[in-house]
């Protein structure tokens, strides 16, 4: 049995020798065909692989372990010196603290080199989660890494240079093929004319193609894919003297690389685990007219639209039909005060510019305004601090130039005045001014006649339908029509928040005029008793008297169904909202109510004697007495008012209307009708004022039927106990003189 154990560990160890897994490399234990380093989270494996089906050729790279399918590399060592027999080859770290990549003839295919003293400390290669191969000695300072040579990607938190004081510019080199990895027609690096402001592609040596110019900020962060717990960022950091890239992915987001592949294109790419393939962020050149200076001089690769295709300038026209040799100016550029400069924004700025730095955007307008060979400026500035600026200055021909749809500069451009359209320039848009004014002019003046013609017809329809009642024959009838519409506004659509009261007549709402008018809408109900010749006796009959205890009506309006009344708008509402109310009654102290009593008498006077025409109410309560925010009385309802002519004393009527207890007794029983029924109905109010007790409510006064019959039985005395404490301090003889007058007026004897 231990025989067997034995064995069995030592065909373990043998298969571990072979395949070997560890993210370490040491001195002791270099690296073979056969053997493989994996980053601890498994996304990234360094190793030996061939490109192709034939196995002809091998390499030492890094590539995406964690994505089935097709090897994607992101790193070769020996692209340029193939390994043709693998099983010979191995990388190894020397006791110099150098990686060597060797075949068995001893020949040094690929080395690493370091300026950074060992200090005889032995060294070890690890691969990071980032992808990244470093060489590092104990005290975790890295002597050597991949991502300082990249081939022709960049890898998140890789920073690439594009001006570096201490080393050389990075380049991405291109493969050769698909399945040649090494280095082949296509190269990206930061513009050695113009450090650290815009990178370029390359073919050969020749530029292919050219991306934005970068604004010089400090630091420049764009995200370019999310989602709901994730951010992919490209920051460019500027040290002044030294200008790097840099892919920043968060926690949860696929992975993601920036490639320059064999055809020339600098694709931004993200994995796409649904597809399970490389998805394209973004890319450059985009189109055909984004090659450098494709378009030609002075024309622009437009990008914005769905086809991109060459434009010229403003103030530039074609030289051929394909754009091949640019665009002219339509006026030359002379150097006096007859040009201007027109702003293009969102622009892919000219190369071979003139870089002025530490400038506000002042200063680098002068810089240009005051050069007669300065022909366009950009500006960019990211802070308050001078060095974050940036001016460039254009003194010839402005090729590779581009137009994007989210991002770039204003590039500001010179031209020579036109005189001719500046003209053209200054009138036509004041004659389309003026034409469009004359426009609305008449539409409003349209409006104004048409509305004013639709209020003469519904105001003459409406004084044919007053005109009818025979009382009003002969009268002129000339009071405010207010339309549905202007109605329907100040209540808001009759809102119940608007809403004052209501009762067997319809409803009232609060309403608020153009101009700030604050009103009370009436608004008679379909099924009420109060009809037409009702509507007609209040509007006429109230619009005619002006007296200061009569309501004052406003205007009124007959809308299809609708019969609505607009009066002036009184706070305190009802004189019964504060006679009967258990709590407001008490606000009426008898100062208050001698006040209410007496307004009241001086507007029935008026209604009877001093008014031009005299008026039986017929309907006078507490419900109709409205109360303005001073307290005065003012008699309301006028929709079963009466008019009398100059010798008539009583009239009869079939058809008895108002409310039962304040009607006198002739009117109840026979129908017959004078100013004595109002008089009557006063008597009954004047009760109702002292007492604070309602006349048709006898369950308050216990044993008695109403309250003319309790006030008709007790003594004075009694009487004067039973009504509220603090009138007493207006003395009895007061409270009695006003209980008897209320008695006598109803035409009743007080029994001794």
């Amino acid at each position: 049995m231990a025989k067997h154990y034995i064995i069995l560990i030592f065909f373990l160890l043998l298969i571990s020798s072979f395949c070997k897994s560890d993210d370490q490399l040491t001195r002791t234990k270099p690296l073979t065909d056969h053997d493989i380093l994996i980053s601890k989270d498994g996304d990234f494996a360094l190793g030996f692989f061939s490109p192709d089906s034939s196995n002809k050729s091998f390499y030492l790279g890094i590539w995406y372990h964690s994505i089935p399918g097709a090897r994607t590399v992101v790193w070769v060592a020996n692209r340029d010196d193939p390994i043709t027999t693998p099983s010979s080859a191995k990388l190894a770290i020397t006791n110099g603290s150098q990686m060597i990549l060797s075949s068995s003839e001893g020949r040094n295919i690929w080395a690493t080199t370091s300026n950074i003293a060992t200090g005889g400390a032995e060294a070890y290669a690890v691969l990071l989660n980032t992808g990244n191969f470093v060489l590092r000695l104990p005290n975790t300072t890295d002597i050597w890494q991949s991502f300082d040579h990249p081939t022709d990607t960049i890898l998140p938190t890789m920073k690439f240079w594009m001006n570096y004081k201490a080393q050389v510019i990075m380049r991405l080199v291109a493969w050769k093929g698909p399945d040649d990895p090494s280095s082949g027609d296509f190269s990206c690096s930061g513009d050695p004319s113009s450090p650290g402001l815009q990178w370029l592609i390359w073919h050969g040596t020749m530029a292919y193609a050219r991306g934005t110019t970068l604004n010089g900020v400090s630091v420049t962060s764009s995200p370019y894919l999310s989602n709901a717990s994730s951010v992919l960022y490209v920051t460019g950091v500027n040290l002044g003297d030294e200008f790097y890239f840099m892919l920043t992915v968060s926690n949860g987001l696929p992975l993601a690389r920036v490639t320059l592949d064999y055809t020339g294109v600098l694709g931004f790419t993200s994995w796409n685990n649904h597809s399970s393939s490389w998805s394209v962020i973004s890319e450059n050149p985009k189109a055909p007219c984004d090659l450098y200076a494709s378009c030609g001089p002075f024309s622009y690769c437009d990008l914005t639209g769905t086809a991109p295709k060459c434009q010229c300038l403003d103030g530039f026209e074609p030289n051929d039909f394909n754009f091949s040799r640019g665009c002219r100016r339509t006026l030359e550029l002379k150097c006096d005060k007859q040009s201007r400069f027109v702003t293009l924004p969102r622009m892919k700025v000219p190369d071979k510019f003139l870089h002025i730095k530490n400038r506000s955007f002042d200063e680098c307008t002068a810089e240009c305004t005051g050069n007669c060979s300065c022909i366009a400026y950009a500006y960019a500035n990211a802070g308050a601090a001078t060095d974050s600026s940036r001016c460039l200055v254009w003194t010839g021909d402005l090729v590779d130039t581009g137009k994007t749809v989210n991002y770039g500069d204003n590039l500001y451009l010179r031209l020579t005045v036109d005189k001719k359209s500046s003209a053209i320039k200054i009138v036509l848009p004041i004659v389309a001014c003026l034409l469009l004014l004359t426009c609305i002019a008449l539409v409003c003046f349209c409006k104004y006649r048409g509305k004013r013609r639709k209020k003469e017809i519904e105001k003459k329809m409406m004084l044919e339908y007053f005109s009818t009642s025979n009382e009003l024959e002969g009268e002129k009838t000339d009071f405010p029509f207010i339309s549905f519409q202007d109605i329907l506004w100040a209540t808001n659509r009759f809102a119940d928040s608007n809403l004052l009261g209501q009762g067997g007549f319809g409803k009232v709402y609060k309403g608020t005029l153009e101009g700030g008018n604050e009103v009370a809408v009436k608004r008679l109900s379909k099924g009420s008793g109060q009809g037409t010749l009702e509507f007609r006796n209040e509007v006429v009959l109230i619009a005619k008297l002006q007296h200061k205890n009569l309501v004052r009506l406003l205007g009124c309006c007959i809308h299809e169904d609708e019969k609505l009344l607009i009066y002036e708008y009184l706070p305190n509402k009802s004189l019964d909202a504060f006679l009967f109310d258990v709590a407001r009654k008490y606000e009426l102290d008898w100062s208050t109510r001698f006040k209410v009593i007496k307004g009241i008498a001086r507007g029935l006077l008026y209604l009877h004697q001093d008014s031009r025409l005299t008026i039986i109410h017929r309907d006078l309560k507490a419900s109709n007495i409205l109360l303005d925010k001073e307290m005065i009385p003012k008699i309301s309802d006028f929709g079963m008012a009466r008019i009398f002519d100059a010798n008539q004393n009583q009239a009869n009527t079939i058809r008895v209307v108002g409310t039962y207890g304040y009607m006198s007794p002739e009117y109840v029983i026979g129908g017959a009708f004078s100013t004595k029924s109002d008089t009557y109905s006063f008597g009954v109010l004047l009760l109702e004022i002292v007492s604070g007790l309602k006349i048709s409510s006898p369950q308050l006064i216990p044993n008695f039927s109403s309250l003319i019959t309790y006030v008709n039985t007790v003594e004075h005395l009694e009487f004067l106990i039973n009504l509220p404490s603090l009138f007493f301090i207006y003395g009895n003889s007061i409270m009695i003189s006003f209980c008897w007058s209320g008695m006598e007026i109803m035409g009743r004897q007080k029994s001794n």
